[in-house]
Parts: C-alpha cells; sequence; structure tokens
C-alpha cells in the first residue's frame, strides 16, 4: 500500500510490559544515527485522538489498533522512522502492519504478569480495571516477531538488537 522510506518498528506487549520505555530508547537511538524518528505511544495517541473515553471493548480497540497501523504506515511512506508502542492484541492488525510495511520491525515484550503486575506503571493492575488486555480482555500474542524479549533484558540491550536487526535489512 505504502513505499517504503522510513520503517515501522511496532513495539508489543501487555500494559507494565516496557513498551514506551523501549520505544523511546529505539527512538533516542534512531535520532543519535541521523534519523527521523517519531514515537507513536498508544495511550497518547487515544488521548490525541479523542477516544480516551471510548469503552475498550474488542471492536473499538481493534479499530484504534488499525487506525495506530495506517498512521505509523503513513508515516513511513514520507520517510519518518515511526516507533509504535501499542497493545496490538489482534493478529489481523499486526498481519496487516507486516504486509502493508515494507520495512517493518515487530518486537514482542513477552513479560509474566507478576512483572507486569509489580511495576504497574499505571495502577491498572492495583485497581483491577474492568477490560483490561490480558486479564479480562483476550489478548493474540505475536506468533512469530521479529524479536522477543523478557523482563531480563536491559533496555539499552534491547534497543540496540532491535536497531540491529533493521540495520542488517538496510532500514536503520
Amino acid at each position: 500500500m505504502y513505499d517504503a522510506g522510513g520503517t515501522v518498528y511496532w513495539i508489543t506487549g501487555l500494559s507494565g510490559a516496557g513498551k514506551t520505555t523501549l520505544a523511546r530508547a529505539v527512538v533516542a537511538a534512531l535520532r543519535a544515527r541521523g534519523r527521523f524518528a517519531l514515537l507513536l505511544d498508544g495511550d497518547a495517541l487515544r488521548a490525541i485522538l479523542g477516544r480516551d473515553k471510548d469503552g475498550f471493548e474488542a471492536d473499538a480497540r481493534r479499530e484504534l489498533a488499525r487506525t495506530y497501523g495506517r498512521l505509523a504506515a503513513a508515516l513511513a511512506a514520507q520517510g519518518a522512522d515511526a516507533v509504535c508502542a501499542t497493545i496490538s492484541m489482534f493478529a489481523d492488525v499486526r498481519a496487516w502492519n507486516r504486509a502493508n510495511n515494507p520495512a517493518y520491525v515487530e518486537v514482542y515484550l513477552d513479560v509474566p504478569l507478576a512483572e507486569r503486575a509489580r511495576r504497574d506503571p499505571k495502577g491498572l493492575y492495583a485497581a483491577a480495571t474492568a477490560d483490561m488486555a490480558g486479564i479480562d480482555s483476550s489478548v493474540e500474542p505475536p506468533v512469530d516477531p521479529d524479536l522477543t524479549f523478557g523482563p531480563e533484558m536491559p533496555v539499552a540491550e534491547a534497543a540496540a538488537r532491535v536497531l540491529d536487526f533493521a540495520r542488517a535489512r538496510g532500514w536503520a
């Protein structure tokens, strides 16, 4: 659908997995290399798009994830590196991303519930909110991501591995 210019870095995992932290590190590393990199954080995008008050039912989440994917693809087509940190619950959304972004890196942060609950940066696990992805709402975890990191992976090393992966393909 879009011509490659930039790269889409799709960082997915459940709440508290470290998506935004890793995305910020990837953006910083890309900028240090002179790349035009933009951070697309799922929570910030939800607010920017006026969807922060919407429900969290599956259809609304799927449509919002598709919007994130189309936005990331459009930015990459214009030469920007789009680094998207999002729960990305649906396999069909990730499949669309891969099919429509010639330069696409999918990173899955596979962090156990106990560690995510310990981190709980937004207080979601403590509040036990309804429709929480991975708790009350089912999630289709990536089956074949390009890279998978657990909680033991230092952020700087994970960011370096993400860029190494992209560079090996001529994208970074």
